[in-house]
């Protein structure tokens, strides 16, 4: 048994992935950056860009805060729009990674998101859809898709109406219970959900006595919110039978390892890639040797282990 070698490999919704490690939407680009750093085929897999129907330039600036061990962003899901991802940065992408991609996948209505999603369905280079329900709905007076069970349920409807491949819900923290709005998108047809988006936060200059982020409040992300995403990753692992990629604070193999034993089949990592370009790749070469330590076999037989404790 010690002789064998150690698998990292996962399969998410019929996607087959070497390692469980996946970069999140909006902290890698479509990888062109990152290519520069390393061979980004070591990747399970990664989400890129968060993509619109039109062209988004984004929020005004100031966009970003420093917070203890995070920070908070206000980009405003700049974006080429769906049109340009299919036909340049695709493309693009196919030259330098070869496994299928995951699309994050936004919109300011129902309409928007099932033009979208249909769109990205089509092309053979994504093997996943992640959906953001964390958008305005402005028929409800601009709170996000994703604070009731039942936006999330209409829009998981209405986008697995039009699409083949596995859809993923990305849902917001920023909620009363997160494990309904989970059962509420499972009972609507997802394929799986991730967990968590940022959560809501701010910070003021104290000289200026001004927020330091032109649009007030942004996302909080970074390691000092991991507690809160592994919580939530447990409980909807608890609820739902469909799978989850845990997201929100991974800084290490050993948070890697955390979050699948509380129920994730895949893990991303978000803001870290910001601060260190080549954190998925040290994760990735550490994974084994944490594996070692802890007597894991196969990374597959410890999702969810601790509901069973």
């Amino acid at each position: 048994m010690k002789n064998e070698p150690l698998n990292l490999s996962v399969n998410l919704c019929r996607l087959q992935m070497d390692n469980p490690i996946v970069p999140a939407s909006g902290t890698f680009g479509y990888g062109n950056e990152f290519k520069e750093f390393y061979d980004i085929n070591i990747l399970g897999s990664f989400v890129f860009k968060g993509t619109t129907k039109e062209p988004r330039f984004g929020n005004p600036t100031p966009r970003i805060a420093d917070c203890t061990d995070g920070m908070i962003n206000s980009v405003g899901l700049q974006n080429p729009g769906i049109d340009a991802v299919i036909n340049h940065e695709l493309p693009q992408l196919k030259t330098f990674f070869h496994k299928p991609v995951i699309a994050n996948i936004s919109g300011f209505s129902i309409d928007e998101y099932v033009y979208c999603c249909a769109k990205i369905d089509k092309e053979p280079q994504v093997g996943i859809i992640e959906v953001n329900v964390s958008c305005p709905n402005v028929k409800h007076g601009g709170m996000s898709f994703g604070t009731t069970p039942e936006a999330a349920a209409e829009v998981t409807r209405a986008v697995k109406a039009v699409t083949t491949k596995p859809v993923f819900i990305k849902l917001s923290p920023n909620v009363a219970d997160i494990v309904a709005i989970a059962k509420a998108c499972e009972e609507a047809g997802a394929d799986g959900i991730c967990l968590i988006n940022t959560l809501l936060g701010m910070r003021i200059d104290i000289n200026t006595q001004k927020p330091v982020i032109a649009n007030v409040m942004g996302g909080f992300s970074g390691p000092a919110i991991f507690p809160v995403a592994l919580r939530m990753v447990y409980q909807v692992s608890q609820a739902c039978q469909i799978p989850i990629m845990g997201c929100g604070g991974v800084a290490s193999a050993r948070d890697v390892i955390e979050m699948m034993i509380a129920g994730a089949t895949a893990v991303q990592v978000g803001s870290m890639n910001l601060k260190n370009p080549y954190i998925c790749k040290e994760i990735i070469e550490q994974l084994p040797i944490e594996m070692q330590q802890l007597g894991i076999q196969s990374l597959s037989e410890i999702i969810g282990i601790a509901q069973k404790k």
